[in-house]
Order: C-alpha cells, then structure tokens, then sequence
C-alpha cells in the first residue's frame, strides 16, 4: 500500500472475482455467467444510429427510460425502482445511504463475499450469523438480530432460498431496521419477495441483469423499496455519482427486460440442464444441494473439492472452489449450456475414473 492510503483501509480484504483467464480457451463454469446471447433486442438497441449520434451528450442521471421499463414490467411505479451499476453498485448505496460508521449489520456466514467487503469499507459493526447445518438460513437469527440484515435469496454459493413468508417474518420483527434481500437469481426457482414492499417498509430487494438477462457484461442492477427510500438513495447518487449509467447501458437494459419471454426461456433451460447434471452427479456419488439458482454446490466423499477443481481448470474447466470454513470440500458449479456441461462431466468422470 502507499503511504497516502486512508489509515481507515489499511486492513481491507478486497473482494476476489472468479478468475478471467486469458492463456486459453476455458469452459468457464466459475462465475454465474452464461456463453448465451442476450435477446435480439439488445443487437438492435446497440446498433440504433441515434444512439451512436447522441453519445457526445450526458446520459439521463434519473435513469428514467430505464426506471419506467422496469417498473411497467414489475408493477411498480418509477418512484419506486432505483437503478445502479450492477447490483454491487445498488448494494454499496444501500449501506451508504442507510448505515452510520459503526451501525450493525448481518449476514449468513456462509454466503457472497462481496456483503462483508462492503461493511468492512464503510466501517459497520459486522456479524456472521450461521447457516444451519443443512445450509438453509437460519430465520429465527436473522428475525432477532436488530440492525441491519442482508442476505441473498436463493444464496449463494449453496443454492437454497427461504420463501417469501419467511423473509416476512424477519421484516416484522423489527420494523424499524432495514431489511435487504439480494435476488441476483430469483429468476431459475423460487419466488420473488417484490410484492412484499409495499406492507414492508423496512423492505429492499435487489436485482441484477447480471445472470438471467444473459448480461454480466453489460452491469446492470436495481432495487424496488418504497419511495421514499428511492428517494433517499438517488439524494445519495446525485452526491456521489450522478451518471452512473450510460446510454448504451440503459439501452441495452430496456430492451433486455421488454423481452422477459426470451429471458423465461434461457431460465428454463439453464434450470432443465442444472437439474439434469445434478442427477448426473448424485448417481457418480456427489452430495448435491438442491438450488434454484444458475449453478450448483457439490461435494463427493472421496474426492477433494481443491483437487477436483484444480484438475478440471487443467482440462480447459473453470469451476469455483472456497478455501473457507465449512465449505472447503464443496464445489460451486455454473450451469452452462448443455455442451459445455457434457464436457464437465466428461472431466468429472475422468477425474473419477468413471
């Protein structure tokens, strides 16, 4: 570090993204990405001439195009929707916004790493309430721990997701706290807690265009709360970073969520193939968890998870491995398309001796 760094960052841990290799070509199964186009729509906003013709201009700062298509599509009103870059970004002015320096806050001890970098950078009072045994949330802690909580639902790297009642119940147990709800891969499952804000005040849920949109690349993310909390973050925004989003980027973003018939389909099949090779897998005699998201989290009696991983990156495979509590014998694995995933589990096999 140099010697100018703020003294109050000297002992940060900054997050680590599955690795981007450029050295050959990987079946890239490592970080919840797809090797699937995003819906036609998004070529032809990409490719509209006044785009192009307006880029010497300031994007929108209010987002609105973007802020009006998301809410049409979800139910909501404009007021009602904020809009970031990526849901990392919408995740990082919910804690500035509405965390003091000092302020509690919760999340699984097993879950996106990304959560604790965030409360770590901004100076919370940070607590890692534990899975159960089994991996699911434990919503009795989370109901009584009276700062701040967020969790990603389904989580990840297990999969699982609680129901909509249940996040209820953490809600109402103390209303005056807020209560955060990650649903980067509500879309491959289970059921969104949206409906929810408008009962629940202490209520945010975040999404991403990152997974199910087929758009990592692309960095798109929004929240829905009531709206005065939208308020309150775009006050926020504007003093900090008032055009978050290009043009190109909201372009690509409404047309992506005008098209949720393409995006139900790609879900479908990622879900179809998901459930396919997790079949696979179990008869070889892997432990896999049943996820409702975009990948899975294995593990096998026999075979390390670090030496399963590191085999398969060596056959051209890139999967994700936590040396961490644990998890350390568990393998998180994006579903790709179904011929990535058959030379998966051709490796896997390989490695097994199958």
């Amino acid at each position: 570090m140099s010697e100018f760094l703020a003294p109050r960052f000297a002992g940060l841990s900054p997050y680590v993204p599955g690795e981007q290799p450029k050295d050959r070509t990987y079946v890239k199964l490592n970080a919840n990405e797809t090797s699937v186009a995003p819906c036609p729509g998004v070529a032809r906003a990409l490719a509209d001439p006044a785009l192009v013709a307006g880029l010497g201009k300031y994007a929108d700062p209010h987002c609105l195009p973007l802020r009006e298509t998301i809410a049409r599509v979800s139910g909501f009103t404009a007021a009602e929707v904020f809009c970031g870059n990526g849901s990392d970004e919408v995740l990082g002015f919910l804690l500035l916004t509405f965390c003091e320096p000092g302020s509690k806050i919760a999340f699984p001890d097993v879950t996106y790493g990304f959560y604790r970098d965030y409360s770590a950078t901004y100076g919370l009072d940070w607590h890692e309430l534990p899975l159960r045994d089994d991996f699911t949330l434990d919503v009795d802690a989370f109901a009584a721990f009276e700062g701040t909580v967020v969790f990603a639902n389904p989580n990840a790297p297990t999969g699982l997701a609680v129901s909509p009642d249940e996040v209820a119940r953490i809600c109402a147990a103390h209303p005056e706290r807020l209560v955060i709800v990650d649903e980067a891969y509500v879309d491959y499952g289970s059921q969104s807690c949206d409906a929810l804000t408008s009962t629940h005040r202490n209520l945010v849920v975040v999404h991403t265009m990152s997974k199910s949109y087929n758009l990592a690349g692309a960095h798109i993310g929004w929240c829905v709360a009531q709206a005065d909390l939208v308020k309150d973050l775009n006050d926020l925004k504007f003093s900090f970073n008032p055009f978050n989003l290009s043009a190109p980027t909201m372009a690509v973003g409404i047309a992506a969520i005008e098209d949720r018939a393409y995006m139900q389909a790609c879900a479908a099949r990622i879900c179809e193939t998901r459930d396919e090779v997790a079949d696979e897998l179990r008869e070889l005699g892997f432990k896999v968890l049943p996820s409702v998201t975009n990948f899975f989290f294995a593990t096998h009696p026999t075979l390390a998870a670090a030496d399963w991983c590191t085999r398969l990156r060596e056959a051209g495979v890139l999967t994700r491995y936590y040396k961490a509590p644990r998890i350390d014998n568990w393998l998180r694995v994006t579903v790709g398309t179904p011929e990535e995933m058959a030379v998966f589990m051709r490796e896997t096999r390989r490695i097994l001796g199958a």
